[in-house]
């Protein structure tokens, strides 16, 4: 036997899941007679790529591994004191190590099915509670995308709620003291629908103005400055106009909080707390407000509610406001939230405690206090007064540039504007980085440093009394009782064990592409050189970045056919919203501003009518035909008579509805005739890479789904990053912003916050693509198509499956028809659920067509693993039967019951007409990896009529403890 010297296994064999003789077996299933004949039968021959992908050859891990290391050691990490909403921070390594990367927690899907998805929930209400008491506020959700789109959110939700008395009002009032990348994010969200922004200073604000409906603070302002707003909110509200401020959560555990001043919005992120900067995100951005504003607010809301049982259990609340359902009505088009990021932000405010909390502020505080209190004395004058972390410090011009020169020399970067000198601080620094500041300064002036020590006992809270926070916060058990870690560990892995993730079983989600998320892909993402680096940091320090920006926007440019890639949206939303806007500037540069007609097919996503409504257009809904495709006559009808104001037609390809439809090219060309673009969804992307592409079929501009296609863990429902690629001609308005040079020439202002949106989590995608090359990639959508296919073939005879190709084959995803099931009282809800006694999570239920299951495998899935999930809808369906056959009772049976908990089964009071046994382990391999759901069927009703969404009632809570 000769011996293999080389120890290549290619990474392409540990990311797709089916071996050589599985591909076999599958392949004479399905009846084809090769990969490349079920490939010619599902894709369209006419939009197949007539060659590979031109792609960096694969790599091994290890060599991918040593090789970024390289590239991320191009970038220079030094001392952030710029601030600007960004800080650094301590992660504490119990929530690192056991949250942050941990599988258990960043595997997991959107918690639709609540049963399954009980401890993210809980951490979910812990972080709704800390906004909630921080801000004073009434009602907060469960996170946003980052503080500017939280601050555009706001804006939106204040002009959709105006009085009566306001209701013409358009004009929105902005502190110029607002960061400058929320007002940027503020003038691109404003203008298409309607919305007069205003920026000024507050003290030349005019409350009785007629047009003004609301007003944005920062607290405290770019400057540092915290001050009562009390007076301008009260004057606020007898003139009718609404007031949101923008907040920092760790200045508010010492300063008055924004509620108690009246305040109608408070938004922000908590990326201080415990969440690495990772040059712009991933952060867990904020939302408080009123109850009253519980039907408007966007985003999801976790609420308690109560199982079958009566115990208290939680869910995502208040659905039927979300996009997905309201469509073009709604006001907001958010899907992903930032799930991940508020539970490490939640974990670290139960770790620290209201104590802890506290304490870091009043070090922060006294660290910025000691800094002015020796630069005073140096000679410089320090205008701040009432500040948390920020001090203000006033240069001579002649002295900035040696002091900019001095800071660099020292590995700190500040904030400059002109003759001023910014300087923000965070838990992150010590005496010894305040005596690196203060040696700046004196050596700027060519004297000796301060003693600091003598300077550091003086330093007292002495905010003035209106400004002090006296109010309790925190004060929920959850919040005092995990200060050390080994109780941290324990509760941190008592809500994981609750959680169903891709750990335990193939999440096959239709539309949602839950694949593999590689180790080799996740470890760099904690690595300092990506994760401490500050979104405004100078740009030559920024070197292994911008290299990594560079290849992965070739490489997607490449993957998708078109010319130029932003990276910048942080989800797929905000990427059909930045390819919309973008469509538009296009338009608006050839003087047709006439052009806000978008057509969008019945089947599409929620959040295409709602992103084209965001974008200032017009919603003209296209019918499909009884096989699912876009009905080609009524399409090109309503693109001839719109045609003088057509602007776009949002397609997703593959459909919606699992299928290559073969007239996408002619659907394009009816668009180009009729004077218009065409904006491929990219959330099927995973059917097409290395096959087909946006590019080849004719669209304009697309959006790529990194957390789907390209291997970003989906987090629980976030982080995610949505990125578009243009043509040629769309390139010139790729999206800016307003601190950072990034975009087009004619760049729109900024799509999100941060330059290149989430970029720590850009590593993941450009890791799997490095180590698959083009290839690889190819080969991984054909084993989705496979593996899609095959379940398809093993379910036909005992499911309906909606619909097929020409030739009968699905794409990467097939919808399973279960409305037939209702005669019998059988609802797909029910089969949603005893999936769950299998060991399994749900398809997607009832999207895109209610009482239906839409399933994707995904590549990475073995064909055991397939076919177990296959034997349990195989197996539900045998249940359905003896329902059909009056063998078991309509209502008190196996499926209305699921899900099945341990505390059930163990009771002595079970009165059920079927055994134990058959509830809890319906198959043979369920008793060998059984997965206990922690709580029974969620009355949703129940939690939407009693709504509390902060952790429960102390008593209840010592109750559920005991």
């Amino acid at each position: 036997m000769k011996i293999n010297l080389s120890n290549a296994v290619k990474f392409e064999s540990r990311h797709n899941g089916p071996t050589d003789s599985e591909i076999s077996a599958m392949l004479e299933k399905i009846g084809a007679s090769s990969l490349e004949e079920l490939i010619n039968q599902t894709v369209p021959k006419s939009i197949q790529l007539d060659r590979p992908l031109d792609l960096p050859a694969a790599k091994l891990e290890s060599e991918f591994l040593k090789d970024f290391k390289k590239l991320a050691s191009k970038n220079k990490v030094f001392k952030s004191f710029i601030g600007l909403g960004y800080y650094d921070t301590l992660v504490p390594g119990v929530i690192l190590r056991n949250v942050l990367e941990n599988p258990g927690w960043y595997t997991a899907y959107t918690p639709y099915q609540a049963e399954i998805a009980q401890g993210r929930l809980e951490a979910l209400i812990n972080f709704q509670t800390v906004v909630m008491e921080l801000t004073g506020m009434e009602l907060a959700n469960a996170s946003l995308l980052d503080e500017g789109t939280a601050a555009a959110e706001a804006m939106n939700m204040l002009f959709a709620v105006k009085p009566r008395e306001k209701k013409n009002a358009t004009k929105f009032f902005v502190d110029e003291k607002v960061f400058p990348q929320t007002k940027a994010v503020l003038e691109t969200r404003a203008e298409p629908v309607g919305i007069e922004l205003v920026f000024g200073s507050i003290d030349s604000l005019d409350l009785t103005d007629e047009n003004l409906y609301g007003v944005l603070f920062q607290y405290p302002d770019a400057d540092g400055e915290a001050r009562d707003y009390s007076a301008i909110v009260a004057a606020a509200k007898e003139n009718n106009v609404t007031t949101a401020f923008a907040a920092d959560l760790l200045a508010l555990t010492l300063l008055t909080a924004p509620g108690e001043m009246g305040a109608d919005v408070v938004v922000g992120s908590s990326q201080r707390f415990g969440v690495p900067m990772g040059y712009g995100g991933p952060h867990a951005g904020f939302f408080a407000t009123k109850e009253a504003y519980k039907r408007q607010i966007p985003g999801r809301i976790i609420g308690v509610s109560q199982d079958r049982e009566g115990n208290k259990a939680y869910r995502m609340a208040l659905q039927t406001r979300e996009q997905h359902i309201k469509r073009e009505k709604a006001t907001s088009n958010i899907c992903t939230a930032q799930v991940l990021l508020a539970v490490m932000a939640s974990f670290y405010a139960v770790y620290h405690g209201p104590k802890g909390l506290k304490n870091i502020a009043l070090r922060t505080h006294g660290l910025a206090k000691l800094t002015a209190k020796a630069l005073e004395q140096l000679g410089y004058e320090v205008p701040s007064k009432n500040y948390f972390d920020t001090i203000k410090v006033k240069i001579e011009s002649k002295s900035l540039n040696a002091i900019q020169s001095l800071a660099l020399s020292a590995e700190m970067n500040f904030r400059y504007d002109y003759d001023t000198v910014f300087l923000t601080f965070d838990e992150a620094k010590t005496l010894e980085d305040i005596t690196s500041v203060v040696e700046v300064f004196a050596k700027a002036k060519g004297v000796d440093a301060p003693d600091l020590a003598a300077l550091a006992s003086e330093i007292e809270l002495d905010l003035p009394e209106e400004l002090v926070r006296t109010s309790e916060y925190l004060t929920h058990p959850v919040f005092n009782e995990y200060q050390s870690e080994h109780e941290m560990l324990r509760y941190i892995k008592r809500l994981e064990n609750k959680d169903l993730s891709l750990v335990h079983s193939m999440i096959s989600l239709g539309s949602c592409t839950m694949k593999l998320n590689a180790t080799a892909e996740m470890i760099p993402v904690t690595w300092p050189e990506f994760g401490q680096m500050h979104p405004f940091a100078p740009t030559d320090q920024t070197a292994g970045y911008q290299e990594l920006f560079a290849n992965l926007r070739h490489w997607l440019n490449e993957i998708t056919g078109f010319a130029d890639t932003s990276l910048q949206p942080n989800s797929g939303a905000q990427g059909e919203f930045a390819g919309l806007m973008v469509i538009r500037a296009y338009h608006q540069s050839r003087g047709d501003h006439h052009r806000n007609v978008a057509l969008i097919p019945t089947s599409a996503h929620g959040t295409n009518p709602a992103s084209a409504v965001m974008a200032g257009m017009k919603v003209v809904l296209v019918k499909c035909d009884e096989k699912g495709n876009i009905d080609i006559e009524d399409l090109r009808a309503k693109a001839e008579a719109n045609a003088n104001e057509l602007s776009s037609l949002l397609v997703t390809y593959p459909s919606t509805h699992g299928v290559f439809e073969v007239a996408i090219q002619e659907i394009c060309q009816i668009i180009h005739d009729n004077g218009g673009q065409v904006y491929m969804d990219g959330a099927n992307m995973n059917a097409q890479v290395g096959l087909t592409s946006p590019g080849r079929i004719g669209a304009d501009v697309c959006h790529l789904n990194l957390h789907k296609t390209f291997c970003i863990p989906h987090g629980g429902g976030g982080p995610g990053m949505g990125p578009i690629c243009v043509a040629s001609h769309l390139a010139p308005f790729l999206p800016g912003n307003p601190v950072v040079k990034a975009g087009g020439e004619q760049a729109v202002s900024s799509i999100s916050a941060a330059p290149y949106g989430s970029a720590s989590i850009l590593p993941i995608s450009y890791a799997y693509i490095a180590m698959m090359g083009g290839d690889g990639l190819k080969n991984a959508t054909k084993m989705a198509i496979l593996n899609a296919n095959y379940i398809k073939e093993r379910l036909k005879d005992h499911f309906p499956i909606l619909y097929t190709g020409t030739q009968g084959r699905a794409a990467h995803e097939m919808i399973v028809d279960c409305r037939g099931f209702k005669e019998v009282g059988v609802e797909v809800e029910d089969i949603a659920k005893r999936l769950m006694d299998y060991g399994y999570h749900a398809p997607t239920v009832s999207f895109p067509v209610a009482g239906t299951l839409m399933i994707e495998p995904t590549e990475s899935e073995t064909k055991a693993e397939l076919d177990k999930f296959c034997d349990a809808l195989l197996s539900i369906r045998a249940e359905i039967q003896e329902i059909e056959d009056g063998k078991a009772d309509k209502v008190e049976n196996v499926l209305k019951n699921a899900p099945h908990t341990a505390m059930m089964v163990l009771s002595d009071d079970w009165n059920l007409p079927y055994s134990r046994e058959k509830a809890v382990y319906p198959l043979e391999y369920v008793k060998g990896n059984k997965f206990w759901p922690s709580v029974r069927r969620i009355d949703s009703a129940f939690g939407d009529r009693n709504l509390i969404c902060s952790c429960i009632p102390v008593e209840d809570y010592a109750s559920e403890e005991a």
